[in-house]
């Protein structure tokens, strides 16, 4: 492959605001064409991490919240953040276990992913899951959450009908649809 060389160049970068989990920045660029402009970031403190978790009559569970920023209900895998300082795994079998309930023998990543790179460096990971052993739930105090079993297919329905639009959560369910034959 062709070495690519970043055409942008950063002549200053300010912070904004941050909190425990973002950073906004805005920065003084020239653009690849050569113009001055600014550049707005938002940088993520913590991954993404998505799970999909398949039992063995191949059923997947989903997660339904009220997502404050959207102003509308959401049905997703089940995620949540996870420390840069730790494997994504260990956050992977953590938000598991908090958002269903589950715990997982078996564990595949899936993919790693940006979820909105023209605004934000936020990195995902999701994994498939396997070999699931119920138990109780363990939700954040930020968490009212409403868990969904149903068929891997249904899901996939779910996200070609538009009733799934978490990015996390569409690319992850299809891919696995496509990866698994399910």
């Amino acid at each position: 492959m062709k070495e690519r060389i970043n055409p942008w160049k950063q002549i200053s970068s300010k912070e904004l605001y941050q909190n425990p989990w973002i950073e906004v920045h805005e920065d003084q660029v020239i653009n690849p064409r050569g113009g001055e402009g600014i550049y707005g970031k938002v940088l993520f403190k913590n991954l993404a991490i998505g799970i999909i978790p398949i039992d063995d009559q191949g059923n997947t569970w989903l997660v339904g919240q009220y997502r404050y920023t959207l102003d509308e209900y959401s049905w997703e895998i089940p995620m949540g953040g996870g420390s840069k300082a730790n494997d994504p795994l260990d956050s992977a079998r953590r938000e598991l276990k908090e958002e269903t309930g589950l715990t997982a023998k078996s564990w595949t990543l899936l993919m790693r992913l940006h979820t909105s790179n023209s605004v934000t460096d936020e990195e995902g990971f999701t994994y498939i899951a396997r070999e699931l052993e119920e138990g109780s739930t363990e939700f954040d105090e930020t968490e009212d959450l409403e868990i969904m079993k149903l068929p891997f297919s249904e899901a996939v329905d779910m996200v070609m009908e538009g009733r799934i639009t978490d990015a996390i959560s569409v690319s992850g369910l299809l891919k696995a649809a496509r990866l698994l034959n399910l």
